[in-house]
């Protein structure tokens, strides 16, 4: 049985990122879950690293934030320290 890896630096610089996006654009925690479908509290959770995000929710994201998927995984080299 394949073994569940977990980056938890990885996961917080994920969600330091989507909440730097979310907030240069306005807009609120539920603002983006209307647009997402996305409850707000996961969207929250995601934002301060608690939890894993699938893939799927990434793009769901994105396409609320109005942006490509891959801008949510961009760090700047001092954000992205593991």
């Amino acid at each position: 049985m394949p073994t569940y890896l977990r980056n938890d630096k990885f996961i917080k610089q994920f969600g330091r990122r989507l909440r730097r996006i979310r907030r240069s654009k306005d807009l609120t925690i539920y603002q983006v879950s209307d647009a997402s479908g996305i409850t707000a509290n996961h969207i929250a959770l995601t934002e301060r690293g608690e939890i894993n995000t699938s893939i799927s929710h990434a793009y769901l994201l994105a396409k609320a934030l109005k942006v490509k998927p891959h801008e949510l995984f961009l760090f700047n080299e001092d954000e992205f320290k593991l």
